[in-house]
């Protein structure tokens, strides 16, 4: 009976090896695969001539310049990872934090979901690194906490800025919006002034909440707002070519379809934010600038990520299996 049983637990133990021999490179063309559909999917609303022709009105110097910017957000985001990991007392190199947040948010952006769908993949490579279930998650939160403060901030300072164009978009009114990006920078303010003054955690209801550090607390509201900074300075150089619109005006924009997707989970904002342009710019034939901003900032990083984690399951599986054998 013993015998039975201990050959019955080798052969379970057998069984979960091939599948997950299988599973990275299945993954990874899965992975693949979703790039390639999600890019159809975008460029399948619109006609060939209507594309053509709107991807020629934008000068290459505007397309270089708004591929740099959204090169300079994903690396703002890697500093999300990085500040999470020093909250949690994790000491993983920066190359990692790196993979890890370019990997997960290049797919997360364009899957919907982000809280999820990049929270997955970032469990996947923490994990292996030795960091804590526990610990994954208050990352989970630190970025998502990070990310939120980016948009008050900045969106904020576009509401105090631009309440006549915010009051439009959103139909508030002029008090509304005024009283609105107040308190943004208010409740950023609060939460500087929770970190410097609260060391131990802080409990409301069933929920144990611990204040990172008043350094990591500035990174964060030093980093996020620029990275949403740079996002919107990827639409604005994608548009610039087609019609003349104030870059306070794309970040008014911006902001407001950025929260808007982040409520509805629409992957990417596929048809938020080309509303909200469209509302700046009835006039103007923006396809190919939308096109133009979605393919450099959602679709590249997302050709580029799928097969980059495929390929890194493989690695590490394959590392993982070494070590097993020796």
């Amino acid at each position: 009976m013993a015998n039975a049983s201990t050959s019955g637990i080798a052969a379970a133990a057998a069984r979960k090896r091939n599948w997950s021999r299988w599973f990275a490179p299945v993954l990874g063309i899965a992975l693949v695969g979703l790039a390639a559909f999600l890019l159809y999917r975008t460029l399948s609303r619109y006609s060939r001539d209507e594309i053509v022709t709107s991807l020629a009105g934008i000068p290459a110097r505007h397309i270089v310049f708004s591929t740099l910017f959204a090169a300079a957000s994903y690396l703002c985001l890697t500093g999300f990872d990085w500040l999470a990991l020093r909250y949690v007392g994790q000491k993983v190199p920066y190359r990692k934090a790196a993979l890890a947040s370019f990997c997960s948010l290049s797919l997360g952006h364009n899957i919907g979901f982000a809280a999820l769908s990049s929270g997955a993949i970032r469990y996947r490579f923490y994990s292996r690194w030795g960091v804590s279930g526990g610990d994954i998650a208050k990352i989970i939160v630190f970025c998502g906490t990070t990310v939120g403060l980016g948009l008050m901030i900045l969106g904020g300072c576009a509401l105090l800025l631009r309440p006549d164009l915010a009051g439009k978009i959103t139909g508030l009114s002029q008090a509304a919006v005024l009283s609105s990006g107040a308190a943004c920078l208010t409740t950023a303010g609060i939460y500087l002034v929770l970190s410097a003054l609260l060391r131990r955690p802080l409990r409301i209801r069933n929920w144990r909440i611990e204040m990172p550090t008043l350094r990591l607390a500035l990174g964060q509201v030093v980093i996020g707002p620029i990275n949403f900074a740079f996002v919107a300075g990827c639409l604005d150089q994608a548009l610039a070519g087609l019609g003349y619109i104030s870059y306070p005006a794309v970040v008014t924009a911006y902001v407001i379809a950025n929260v808007s997707a982040l409520i509805t989970h629409v992957p990417g904002g596929l048809g938020v934010i080309e509303t909200v342009v469209l509302y700046l710019l009835p006039d103007a034939n923006v396809i190919g600038g939308l096109l133009a901003f979605r393919a450099i900032y959602f679709l590249l990083p997302l050709a580029i990520g799928a097969p980059l984690f495929g390929l890194t399951e493989l690695i590490l599986k394959s590392r993982k299996g070494s070590t097993r054998r020796t």
